[in-house]
């Protein structure tokens, strides 16, 4: 959520900045529902002042032994007002933060200029891809190569339908093997703090962290009676809200969470994206990586995210580069994000394997996040980041096909292999 006090005081700086996103902002609806609701406030401020006056007006005449009953009734008049206004101001409350709620973050004055993604701007490369000597396979194909040790993507659209995938043996084992090394690398040499989080959240964490109310149709809702939960769709959600409604004392400052978890996303604008194997599903494995701060330090917290996140790829020998999103690019909550993109030798280019963005204090503002700042000695919000450590499904799709082998069989990193029982080849 933007600053309210920035909206009230500047909304044409606001509307300037979020037009980079081409999001247009209507500062005219604004302004007006702005002004419905300083009037309501204005109005029912000035009633609830005469009640009160009303009141020990009341009170001094019933001392006195007065007859009270016009005065009562007067009295119920004001109430009855109050009442009224107090509902008018309440509807145009509702109306202007429905209004906030949907206005994504303002973006830093770094963020590149552009559309969609190509425009985004690429920061550094690491590693260089493999020349291979046959045609490189995709890893659709190569888990059907390695058969009753590979993928079964049959066999998962039997049991749940399109977007799912069945893993076996060897490969279901590197899976959890890239799990448990993303973990101890993260906790061992990065120093996180491991969470284990609900999968299941109430919809008031989803307004937390900005997923809710703009994007309901990308979530998996789950009823049960008058209960309502949501699927988590990352465990940013669940782990950024740890923070939600307390006060952070700036000694316990930055906090670094690690955590694995399921993710479950209806993919709603994906439609006939990336239909084949793994590397859009409506089930998926990641690690994320929440850092909560001071405003002061959310950038140098940035790059050390960042750089964190490369570290699982450069201990898995995997080529890859960062690129800085363009500002019709980054996501709804970012302020800055930066993409890392593993190189994916079936299909000959780089693609998404993590996305580190700083929210600043958008998402603390929607959930009441704050530190006490020893200079004011007063709450103010922190600053969230967070990023995928990375997103497990896809690093399995890039060590298949960048291991491969030309018998079909794949070589285990050697990073890897303690988690394998000292395997080196899945075959």
């Amino acid at each position: 959520m933007l600053d309210a006090r920035l909206l009230r005081s500047d909304p044409a700086a606001v509307a300037a900045n979020l037009a980079r996103r081409g999001f247009q902002l209507d500062v005219e609806r604004f302004r007006a529902i702005e002004e419905r609701r300083k009037r309501a406030q204005v109005a029912a401020d000035e009633i609830r002042a005469a009640r009160n006056a009303h009141a020990k007006k009341v009170g001094m005449a019933k001392a006195k032994g007065e007859e009270i009953g016009a005065l009562v009734s007067e009295g119920e008049t004001l109430a009855g007002r109050l009442t009224e206004l107090d509902a008018e101001l309440g509807a145009v409350q509702a109306e202007f933060d429905e209004l906030v709620l949907g206005l994504p973050n303002l973006l830093h004055e770094s963020v590149p200029d552009g559309r969609d993604e190509s425009a985004n701007v690429e920061v550094r490369r690491w590693g260089t891809p493999r020349q291979f000597e046959w045609e490189p396979l995709d890893h659709v194909a190569i888990g059907e190569k390695l058969a009753g040790t590979g993928m079964d993507f049959e066999a998962a659209s039997r049991i749940s339908g399109a977007r799912f995938v069945v893993l076996k043996g060897g490969v279901a084992r590197l899976h959890r093997a890239l799990i448990q090394y993303m973990l101890d690398l993260h906790t061992g040499e990065h120093g996180y703090t491991e969470i284990y989080a609900p999968y299941l959240v109430a919809r008031s964490s989803l307004v937390g962290t900005g997923q809710l109310p703009k994007f309901e149709a990308d979530l998996f809702k789950v009823t049960s009676g008058e209960a309502e939960f949501f699927l988590i769709p990352t465990a940013e959600v669940p782990v950024t809200n740890l923070a939600r409604e307390q006060i952070l004392e700036a000694n316990t400052l930055p906090r670094r969470y690690a955590a694995h978890t399921p993710c479950f996303r209806s993919e709603a604008g994906s439609h006939g994206k990336d239909t084949r194997g793994m590397i859009r599903q409506h089930q998926f494995e990641k690690v994320e990586l929440v850092h909560i701060c001071r405003p002061e330090d959310s950038y140098a917290e940035l790059e050390r995210l960042v750089g964190n996140a490369e570290k699982v790829l450069q201990g898995l020998g995997l080529p890859y580069r960062v690129v800085a999103l363009c500002s019709g690019d980054v996501g709804f909550g970012s302020t800055k994000t930066y993409d890392i993109e593993v190189w994916l030798p079936g299909q000959q280019k780089y693609r998404e394997i993590s996305s580190c963005s700083n929210c600043e204090a958008f998402q603390a503002r929607r959930m009441q996040a704050r530190w006490r700042n020893p200079a004011t000695n007063k709450p103010e919000p922190v600053h969230t980041l967070n990023g995928s450590g990375l997103a497990v499904g896809r690093t399995l799709v890039a060590v298949l096909e960048n291991y491969q082998q030309g018998d079909g069989s794949v070589v285990v990193p050697a990073v890897l292999r303690p988690y394998m029982g000292g395997a080196e080849v899945i075959k």
